[in-house]
């Protein structure tokens, strides 16, 4: 039996846009044999998740640090809503370094503002949220240092490939932004969740993942800023637990079985 699986990418409203990098809607039909891939990932991300027998649940799912396969997927539709980096404690009350590689009921965690989001989403019909949020995140903003998240979404933006650019190194990145190395490691640990030099790498993988299908290896190690192709081959086995080859052609890592939502494919 095969899956019916769609992605759509949905308008962040303009309120949300200081807070959301992203929303997106994901549906799937019955269970597939086939694995999906969790990528490596840098965001936080909040999912409001409906279960084939229509239960509603909000899960928050921290920054991934390697890739993960799996089969079994258990829930008929989701929204995903990609927290921007340095949000995550304003807007759920925990630093972002207390969520890498875990996946959380948004109720479980202990602090106030993650357990109000919680009640506040409860009884909400999927196309009500979005709406809901635009309205209450923006009455947030007095909780974020803005100076802090301001220094954050800079980093992240410097550390990130955009197209024509390779980021640099991490200490030419903090002397940019006129603070230490040490600074900028705890700035990520809170507002990200990951060093520095660790959201770079992630970032790096995934654009080498958007562009494969185009370029040859060679020229694409060097447009992503690897040394040479066998630079690149290392830090992809190293995220994605096998070579580009591999991944590209099928040959991927044994799948586990799926215990919650789909999010950040």
């Amino acid at each position: 039996m095969t899956n019916t699986f769609s992605r759509q990418v949905l308008p962040t409203p303009e309120a949300l846009r200081p807070w959301v990098t992203g929303i997106g809607s994901v549906s799937v039909g019955a269970g597939s044999a086939e694995p999906y891939v969790q990528l490596p990932d840098t965001a936080t991300t909040v999912v409001f998740r409906v279960g084939e027998n229509g239960r509603r649940s909000t899960l928050v799912v921290g920054p991934r640090t390697r890739a993960s396969y799996h089969h079994g997927k258990r829930f008929t539709s989701c929204l995903e809503m990609r927290l921007a980096p340095g949000t995550t404690r304003p807007l759920l009350g925990v630093p972002a370094v207390e969520l890498v590689g875990r996946m959380v009921p948004l109720d479980e965690l202990a602090a106030a503002p993650a357990r109000r989001l919680a009640r506040e989403l409860r009884d909400l019909e999927p196309e009500e949220v979005v709406p809901h949020l635009a309205r209450s995140f923006p009455d947030l903003s007095g909780a974020a240092d803005r100076s802090r998240t301001a220094l954050v979404t800079a980093g992240a933006d410097a550390l990130s490939m955009r197209t024509g650019r390779v980021p640099g190194p991490v200490r030419d990145v903090a002397r940019e932004l006129a603070v230490s190395e040490r600074q900028l490691r705890n700035l990520f640990a809170e507002g990200v969740g990951l060093s520095p030099k660790h959201y770079a790498r992630i970032n790096r993988v995934r654009a080498v993942l958007a562009q494969a299908d185009d370029v040859p290896w060679a020229q694409l190690a060097a447009t992503t800023g690897y040394y040479d192709q066998s630079h690149m081959t290392t830090d992809f086995r190293t995220l994605m637990g096998v070579p580009p080859r591999s991944f590209f052609t099928g040959r991927l890592p044994a799948a586990r079985p799926c215990r919650a939502a789909l999010a950040g494919r």
